[in-house]
C-alpha cells in the first residue's frame, strides 16, 4: 500500500505541491494524471524519499521509503529512464541492481526476456539504446526484486504502440496478482484502460480523486453526426449543452435525452454512447483548468 498524507513542498514562495493526499490499495491501478507542472513529478519523488517534504508525510508498505531495509525488493521505482549508467550494457546495469538488492543472478536474464530485451540487446551498451529500450530497461530494474508496489512516473514514453500493449497487460498483471500501481501518465486513454482508480492534480493540488467509474459516470454521452452543426442546433433547442472534443460532443446528459432531442430534430447519428475515453479527457480539461475547485469521491 501506498499512503500520502499532507505532503506539501514549497520552492520559496512556490508551492509545488499542496497539502495532497491519497492511498493506493493493493491490487489496484492508480492513474496519476494532472497536466505539466502540477507536481506529479515532485510528489512521486517524495514518495520514494528523493526530495525532502516541507510538509506531510508517505509511506510504503507501512514505512518511509527510506526506512525499508532493501527498497528494491518491497517497491520498484521508474521516475527516469535516462538515469541508467551509458556506459554499462543493460546486463550489467541488472546485476550490479541484483548484487546490492541480494536478488537471486539469475533473475537478470528472467527479467530481460519479461521485458523483451534479448540476448543482443542486453550485450548493448545503454548509450545506444532507443529511449523505448531505456525505458524496458527501467521496468526490468524496478521488477527485479519482486516488489510488492510499483511507482513508475511516465513509462509509456518512447514505446511504440505495441510496447503500450503490452505494458499494460504487465502492469494489469501485476495489480490482478495484488500488487500495488502508482501510475504517472499523460496517456489519458492508456491510464483509462488500466487504471482502477484515479488521482487529479493540478497546480499542485489533487482536484478529484475515486474509483475510475466513479468519476466518469456523470462524463455524459458522446455523440456524433455527419451534420454537426444541426446536431449542436437540435441539443441548444432541447437545452442541452454540448462541449466538442476530439471524437464528436460531449453532452452531460443521458444518451436517451440526446438521442430523442437529435430524433426530435430530424437529425440522424452516426454514434450515441456513453463518454468513456472521450469523458475522462473532458474531465480532466475540465478539473485542471481551474483547481480552486475539488472534488473528492474518495
Amino acid at each position: 500500500m501506498i499512503t500520502v498524507e499532507h505532503l506539501t513542498k514549497r520552492y520559496g514562495s512556490h508551492r509545488a505541491v499542496d497539502d495532497v493526499s491519497f492511498r493506493c490499495e493493493p491490487g489496484t491501478v492508480t492513474g496519476f494524471l494532472g497536466p505539466n507542472g502540477a507536481g506529479k513529478s515532485t510528489t512521486m519523488r517524495m514518495v520514494c524519499g528523493l526530495t525532502p517534504p516541507t510538509s506531510g508525510g508517505a509511506t510504503v508498505a507501512g514505512l518511509p521509503y527510506r526506512q525499508l531495509a532493501n527498497p528494491g525488493r518491497e517497491v520498484g521505482v521508474l521516475l527516469d529512464a535516462s538515469a541508467q549508467h551509458a556506459g554499462r550494457t543493460g546486463r550489467e546495469v541488472l546485476t550490479v541492481a541484483a548484487r546490492t538488492m541480494g536478488v537471486d543472478r539469475r533473475e537478470v536474464a528472467a527479467k530481460l526476456d519479461l521485458v523483451g530485451l534479448g540476448t543482443a540487446a542486453a550485450k548493448r551498451r545503454v548509450r545506444a539504446y532507443s529511449l523505448g529500450m531505456r525505458q524496458r530497461l527501467g521496468l526490468a530494474l524496478a521488477l527485479l526484486g519482486d516488489p510488492r508496489v510499483l511507482i513508475l512516473d511516465e513509462p509509456a514514453n518512447g514505446l511504440d504502440p505495441e510496447g503500450i500493449v503490452w505494458m499494460r497487460g504487465l502492469l494489469r498483471d501485476f495489480a490482478d496478482r495484488g500488487g500495488t500501481v502508482l501510475l504517472s501518465s499523460h496517456l489519458l486513454r492508456e491510464v483509462e484502460a488500466v487504471a482502477d482508480r484515479l488521482v487529479v492534480i493540478g497546480n499542485g493540488r489533487v482536484v478529484a480523486q475515486g474509483g475510475k467509474d466513479e468519476l466518469l459516470a456523470d462524463a455524459g454521452t458522446l455523440v456524433r453526426a455527419r451534420d454537426r452543426g444541426a446536431l449542436r442546433v437540435a441539443l441548444d433547442r432541447a437545452g442541452l449543452d454540448a462541449a466538442k472534443v476530439t471524437d464528436g460532443l460531449l453532452v452531460p446528459a443521458a444518451a436517451e435525452a440526446v438521442g430523442q432531442a437529435a430524433a426530435d430534430a430530424g437529425v440522424a447519428l452516426t454514434e450515441l454512447r456513453p463518454a468513456g475515453s472521450a469523458g475522462l479527457e473532458q474531465l480532466f480539461l475540465t478539473l485542471t483548468s481551474d483547481a480552486s475547485t475539488g472534488k473528492d469521491l474518495r
